[in-house]
């Protein structure tokens, strides 16, 4: 089957998907991922066809100002401000994207189109007359009484919970304001009825088969989800295959005692300097040695110094395993791979879906409590580092969730469940 995988967003959301055209290629099939054009090098890594589309909302970080407000949840009066400059610049991108992803749909005959949940990909599946396969990398947008949205209020009675999910879907709207247009115009689709604004509904009325990548065992109860919905586990992207580590990565590792391992992914903070310097300091309270990946720009690599190796980019499969606990901001990804090695985690989140996930793995046990990046101090940092590295029960029910993190197959399922669909 010829597939096209659309994604957008940042590295963490757009990794699980070449992770599914990686294990789709495997199988036989002919994958084409279509996501911001920044990321092509990663696919190109792994063999996977990619074809690349506007990534000027990848650079809208790239102000501080920006970054901070999106980081603290757009905060204050000028936080909201800066959320109305943030939402007409990526109405002005998502357009130039919208009118890209057609031209990928017209440059091949696909079988199906699977798409994340935060694109409008279930317009492309009309437009090519196939099914549609949306995936949900969080658990917000599936409604259930179990739990509230990891996106909206946490304090609500539970009678509330299933309430809280409307809000995932008004995302994607307000990201993409013009889709009526863009069906007619563009895909020349009839007039934008209403259900079509749900990705989980086809054009009949009837409910899409729809992925979610993450594990049922790290939610807080049976979320009961429908029939339509399978929780795959969490996917996961091995290091290319030829990748090795630089000699210098290698010789540290080699030369002492395993480290912590300090990554915070895209996420900055307010002030990158002063995290860095929080995290430096903390590091030297543990007299621990310790990896630090700066990501794209998160950590200062001069702020560190002693027995710290830094580096850009590691990948996660091969370095995690090495480690003696996992510092990181809750992305699912990130957590989802931390799971996988069965080491200690301290989690340090900053915004979204990261403080769900950090108060998930406190209760699974296989954290401290969460060290919100809001309230991080050096003293603060060290006690979790300390705890996470000497608890027994901790490294317990670490290597408790990694045997269940590796006996899921996340991608593989999705592959059979893709095509038991088709057939």
């Amino acid at each position: 089957m010829r597939i096209l995988i659309w994604t957008h967003g940042t590295r963490g959301d757009v990794q699980p998907y070449l992770a599914l055209g990686y294990a789709l290629h495997n199988a036989g099939h002919e994958p084409v991922v279509a996501g911001p054009r920044c990321y092509s090098g990663h696919a190109e890594q792994h063999g996977l066809n990619y074809a690349g589309l506007d990534d000027r909302w990848n650079r809208l970080t790239d102000d501080p100002e920006i970054r901070h407000a999106l980081e603290s949840n757009y905060a204050g009066v000028k936080g909201k401000k800066l959320a109305g400059t943030v939402i007409r610049r990526t109405r002005a991108y998502m357009a130039t994207v919208l009118r890209e992803i057609a031209d990928v749909a017209d440059e091949g005959m696909y079988d199906a189109v699977v798409h994340h949940t935060l694109v409008p990909g279930q317009h492309l599946g009309e437009y090519l007359d196939v099914p549609t396969f949306p995936v949900a990398l969080q658990p917000v947008w599936i409604p259930t009484s179990a739990f509230p949205s990891p996106l909206g209020p946490q304090s609500l009675p539970p009678a509330f919970n299933r309430m809280t999910y409307s809000s995932s879907q008004f995302l994607v709207r307000a990201m993409f304001p013009k889709i009526g247009a863009w069906r007619a115009g563009r895909l020349g689709l009839p007039r934008y009825r209403r259900r079509m604004h749900n990705p989980f509904v086809r054009p009949d009325g009837a409910a899409t088969t729809t992925l979610q990548a993450f594990s049922n065992g790290v939610l807080p109860a049976d979320p009961a989800y429908p029939d339509t919905v399978h929780t795959t586990g969490f996917w996961y992207l091995p290091a290319p295959g030829d990748w090795q580590p630089a000699p210098a990565l290698a010789a540290f590792l080699s030369n002492g005692e395993r480290p912590v391992y300090i990554g915070f992914g895209s996420m900055t903070g307010k002030d990158p300097a002063q995290t860095a310097a929080t995290v430096s300091k903390a590091l030297a309270i543990t007299g621990m040695r310790a990896i630090v990946v700066t990501g794209e720009g998160g950590l200062r690599e001069e702020a560190f110094s002693g027995d710290v190796f830094v580096a850009g980019e590691i990948p996660h499969d091969w370095l995690f395993p090495l480690t003696r606990v996992i510092v990181h901001h809750g992305g699912g990804g990130t957590t989802g791979a931390a799971l996988r090695a069965g080491i200690p985690q301290v989690i340090c989140p900053f915004t979204g879906d990261q403080p769900f996930w950090a108060r998930q793995m406190h209760r699974i046990g296989v954290s401290p409590p969460p060290v919100s990046q809001a309230d991080i101090t050096a003293e603060g940092l060290a006690r979790a580092i300390t705890h996470a590295v000497t608890s027994s029960t901790i490294a317990a029910k670490a290597a408790q969730f990694a045997q269940t993190a590796n006996s899921e197959h996340g991608v593989t399922q999705a592959v059979q469940i893709i095509e038991q669909a088709m057939t």
